[in-house]
């Protein structure tokens, strides 16, 4: 699949960009440790040529933290297009400046930054509404152009259907843009209270606001990764009156009524969803269903044989489920990343209810990364934190990939340091101390302490 795509894609040729992917190399020599993608569930650690300043307005980034995404484990599974061998990944990293291009003027070496995941060029149409993640210039897969008959912003260490930019789960990134792509930091908030500024937590915001969840409202949650668990958070904060989560593993079950005190719904006991909703809140249904779950994990056998025969690349099932969920005139929010076609799609329900059926897209972090930070984070309103169960080294990420693709029990979202964090990371009391995925008990990551 892979090859036939990258195949199309140098067929149909690169779509003209004003930011580039190729990254010119330190002109020491010098090497850097990164993890990158070989084939399905085949990631290592590799040495990498450090980045050079190669547009003028790039910033080169020393990482003092990275993480896993659930949305990595697409690329670990082969089922994003146009992956490549040797492409570093990772989308969600922060650090201090390096070296700036000749173009940037408001920041300077050793300043602490958090990256968005997506690359703007701050200048288009939507980079000038803060809808980074729809900039137009940054993003050359004429791919991604024939399938969705346009193009995203490019992405971070996310195949080159989003432009082929090498990610952050590495000790150096070369950040294009770096004047609009960089968020600073202040020096009293600790790494594990900024770094999911680059992803999950505009990403979980965005799904609750722009799906519109209001005071009073019921909310159905499908996923209780991380996503899942911080958007669940969020619909509390916009005044949900009720929110009720599904997913299949104890654990995640457990650490939401735990943590959240929301309702939980195990779709492996109960196999009819909309029904047991109902049973749970009335034969109206819910006002707002949002999928923060997987395409990729087919339940019936039916979708099952179509996705391994590949007659479609991603499952309706999640959706279905919602659309039977939500009341008439209800609202259904898709923030998991889908990636292409799917078969069997409830589109009379769609209709017949009047169900508003929201893509909410990748998020435009540029849009809320600072609002969270302002009035959420330092506030002391929402602590990202809680979701964070473990800190391990750079050098065991493959491990990491398996043990996250596998659920592993008390494993739910990670900090990764890397050889600059002790130097100019910052760690504070949310974060758990350093671990190896080895020293694991074999089945069960147990949630760590904080220092």
């Amino acid at each position: 699949m892979q090859t036939a795509a990258n195949a199309f894609q140098n067929y149909l040729g690169n779509v003209g960009t004003e930011v580039h992917p190729e990254s010119e190399n330190d002109p020491s020599g010098a090497k850097m440790k990164a993890l990158a993608w070989f084939g399905k569930e085949d990631v290592r650690i590799v040495d990498a040529p450090v980045p050079a300043i190669t547009e003028p307005d790039d910033v080169i980034v020393k990482v003092t933290a990275s993480t896993i995404c659930g949305s990595d484990l697409h690329l670990y599974h082969g089922e994003i297009l146009a992956m490549q061998k040797g492409d570093i990944l990772g989308h969600e990293f922060m650090g201090v400046v390096d070296k700036v291009g000749p173009n940037i003027n408001n920041l300077s070496p050793g300043q602490r930054v958090v990256a968005s995941f997506q690359i703007a060029c701050g200048e288009c149409e939507f980079c000038q509404k803060k809808l980074s993640s729809m900039c137009d210039r940054t993003n050359n897969s004429s791919l991604q152009q024939f399938m969705y008959g346009t193009r995203d912003a490019g992405f971070y260490g996310y195949s080159h259907m989003t432009g082929g930019f090498a990610g952050g789960q590495a000790e150096y990134v070369r950040v294009p843009r770096g004047n609009v792509n960089l968020l600073p930091i202040p020096d009293h908030v600790p790494d594990e209270q900024a770094l999911y500024l680059s992803d999950i937590l505009p990403t979980s915001y965005h799904a609750v606001v722009d799906t519109g969840v209001e005071k009073g409202d019921t909310v159905a949650i499908w996923g209780l990764g991380p996503i899942g668990l911080y958007t669940a958070k969020w619909a509390q904060i916009k005044g949900a009156s009720r929110v009720i989560a599904i997913d299949r593993v104890p654990f995640r079950l457990q650490f939401a009524q735990e943590k959240l005190g929301i309702e939980t719904i195990n779709f492996e006991e109960h196999k009819d969803i909309p029904k047991r909703i109902r049973e749970l809140v009335g034969e109206k249904g819910v006002d707002v269903a949002i999928d923060c779950g997987s395409f990729h994990e087919p339940k019936t056998l039916a979708h099952k044989v179509q996705k391994f025969l590949m007659l479609e690349t991603d499952v309706p099932e999640t959706l279905n489920e919602m659309l039977l969920s939500v009341r008439k005139m209800g609202r259904c929010g898709i923030i998991a990343a889908y990636a292409g076609f799917a078969n069997g799609v409830n589109v009379g329900a769609l209709m017949e209810k009047g169900v508003r059926l929201i893509g909410n897209g990748q998020a435009p972090v540029h849009l809320y990364w600072k609002e969270i930070l302002e009035e959420f984070i330092l506030s002391g309103a929402f602590d990202p934190t809680f979701v964070l169960t473990h800190r391990v080294p750079l050098e065991d990420m493959p491990a990491l990939y398996k043990a996250f693709d596998e659920r592993v029990p008390g494993l739910e979202k990670v900090i990764v340091d890397t050889k600059f964090s002790k130097e100019f990371g910052k760690r504070g009391k949310g974060c758990p101390p350093l671990s190896r995925v080895g020293d694991w008990k074999t089945g069960t990551a147990k949630p760590q302490g904080v220092n």
